[in-house]
């Protein structure tokens, strides 16, 4: 059965700096993604916050988006086609929720996916010190 709180998200760029405006195709691929997510139900283990964020700086790429976990890599993908590549992104979905520390190579991501990857940033370990001096 699902997890109902997510702790994971997909983002998608939703602004185009080539235009100067809104990206359509970001808004189009949020919501055919809502929908596949949905669809695909159980079989994603996971719930998957999917949202749109103003600029990934992927504009060389566009549509841009990235997969992101509580204590997990966050991965950044490019050159998405809202109609062509829902399926890979679902398909990735699927695997991302049950890969433990997030980490998995090209070869083992389906489809497109496996050669559109802009970037794969580790999971930020902040460790605070508590120091009695307050900072200035």
């Amino acid at each position: 059965m699902r997890r109902t709180t997510p702790n994971h998200r997909i983002s998608v760029c939703t602004s185009c700096t080539h235009t100067g405006s809104a990206c359509q195709p970001g808004y189009d691929l949020i919501k055919r993604l809502r929908a596949a997510i949905d669809a695909a139900g159980d079989a994603i283990p996971e719930a998957f916050e999917i949202s749109g964020v103003a600029c990934m700086a992927g504009c060389d790429r566009p549509c841009t988006v990235a997969y992101h976990g509580t204590r997990k890599a966050t991965y950044l993908f490019g050159d998405i086609d809202a109609d062509a590549d829902i399926d890979d992104l679902v398909a990735f979905a699927r695997q991302y929720a049950v890969l433990h520390d997030g980490w998995c190579s090209s070869v083992d991501r389906p489809g497109k996916l496996r050669r559109t990857a802009l970037a794969r940033v580790p999971a930020a370990m902040t460790i605070v010190e508590h120091s009695p001096e307050p900072v200035q």
